[in-house]
């Protein structure tokens, strides 16, 4: 090879790669510039409009009876009668005899204190006569003083002797009338320790009881909770009178009872009467009291399963009713810098932030006293990053975000094939 060749060689090979390379660029596709597509967030909204509402509180409590005592006889002596009532779970009606003892002994004891009153009457019948003719005498002036000294001070004697006998008289009358015991009050016998034959001793219990009249339920509360129902803190469940005539009852709200029972979910319906008179110091609680009227339903009017003593309920407790409020769903409400907020869409289909007052906030939904207006379409879609004024997409149905959601990455991923399959050179 001669040498002008091996000089040309180099450029021969420079020159072709650069031609390769012009026909590479001049062979490329082509791209088209486009604008970016950017989705506003699809959200579901619901419109609102103020009603009325009724607040409730739930609490919960144990059946318990507004009296309970212990049957104890005044008298000591032999149990010759037990009333068939008096059993574990027997009823009874305020006056029935439960039981009674042997009053031989005590028609004895009265007898004596008869005996004695009439003695002591005499005695003191003749120490009168003897006053009346000692003070004549000395009328008279035929009377000397101590005469008159010692007859006063046997009318003095007798009498009091009269009135000692007599009272000991009244005391065997009633210890006799003792010996048949007598129910307080309308109720059940909790338990009962006696039987025929017994020996019973004075103060000593022999059965427990409680009034079944109604029933009451010690309810606890956080004090906040009061701000919902209309509670007088006067009110004490007491009878007031006037004028001699007895007036209603001063009640609270009512509250509805709810348990199992005899494996059925069971109603009663009762009334707060009163509040207990301080707040516990550790839990920070307030009781309220509420009392269910014939809770064994022993008059056959309400027809209800028996409210028993023991019993587990839950409460809810009616309260005041507010105007013009609004109910949100619990996923409406935001919270931003101790702020409460909600997120209104406007007639534009643009976020706007409105502070709002919570008037109450449960699991599942919110109350709004203020900062909504009638008509407002609420957002209640989670939003992580939501400015106010920015665009949105609405959505009626609530479950239909998802789909949407779902349709609308199907469709990306789809168009972003098809254009890869469709794009050719330029």
């Amino acid at each position: 090879m001669s040498p002008r060749i091996k000089a040309l060689a180099p450029l021969a090979i420079v020159a072709a790669a650069a031609l390769v390379v012009l026909i590479i660029k001049a062979t490329k596709p082509g791209v088209e510039a486009g604008s970016a597509l950017v989705h506003a967030p699809l959200v579901s909204v619901i419109e609102v409009q103020p009603r009325a509402l009724q607040f409730s509180v739930q609490t919960q409590g144990t059946v318990v009876p507004r009296t309970e005592s212990d049957l104890i006889p005044q008298v000591s002596g032999e149990v010759i009668w037990v009333s068939p009532r008096l059993v574990s779970g027997g009823f009874f009606e305020a006056g029935d005899p439960l039981l009674r003892i042997d009053p031989a002994d005590h028609r004895v004891d009265l007898e004596a204190a008869r005996a004695v009153v009439a003695r002591t009457k005499s005695e003191f019948a003749r120490a009168k006569t003897e006053i009346e003719r000692q003070r004549s005498l000395a009328l008279q002036g035929v009377a000397s003083q101590t005469r008159i000294d010692d007859a006063e001070k046997a009318f003095q004697v007798t009498e009091a002797e009269l009135r000692e006998q007599t009272a000991k008289l009244a005391r065997a009358e009633r210890d006799l009338d003792r010996t048949e015991i007598r129910a307080p009050y309308q109720g059940r016998v909790r338990s009962e320790q006696v039987d025929v034959g017994q020996f019973v001793s004075r103060g000593v219990a022999i059965a427990k009881l409680y009034a079944t009249d109604y029933a009451e339920v010690r309810l606890p509360l956080p004090d906040r909770d009061l701000f919902y129902l209309d509670i007088p803190f006067d009110l004490s469940g007491e009878r007031v009178e006037a004028d001699g005539d007895p007036a209603e009852t001063q009640l609270g709200p009512e509250v509805e009872l709810r348990a199992e029972f005899a494996g059925e979910p069971r109603t009663w319906v009762g009334r707060i009467v009163r509040t207990e008179g301080e707040i516990d110091a550790k839990s920070r609680m307030v009781h309220l009291v509420a009392r269910v009227e014939d809770p064994y339903d022993q008059k056959g009017v309400t027809g209800s399963a028996p409210l028993a003593v023991g019993l587990f309920v839950e409460a809810e407790i009616r309260g005041r009713t507010v105007e013009n409020v609004f109910v949100l769903p619990r996923a409406a409400l935001r919270a931003d810098a101790g702020r409460d907020l909600v997120y209104v869409v406007d007639p534009a289909d643009r976020l706007r932030f409105k502070t709002v007052d919570v008037l109450r906030a449960n699991r599942d939904d919110v109350v709004i006293g203020r900062g909504l207006q009638p008509g407002d379409r609420v957002c209640v879609s989670p939003l992580a990053a939501a400015v106010d004024g920015m665009a949105v997409r609405i959505v009626s149905d609530p479950n239909a975000e998802a789909r949407l959601g779902q349709q609308e990455q199907s469709a990306e991923g789809a168009g972003e094939l098809d254009a890869a399959m469709v794009q050719g050179p330029k």
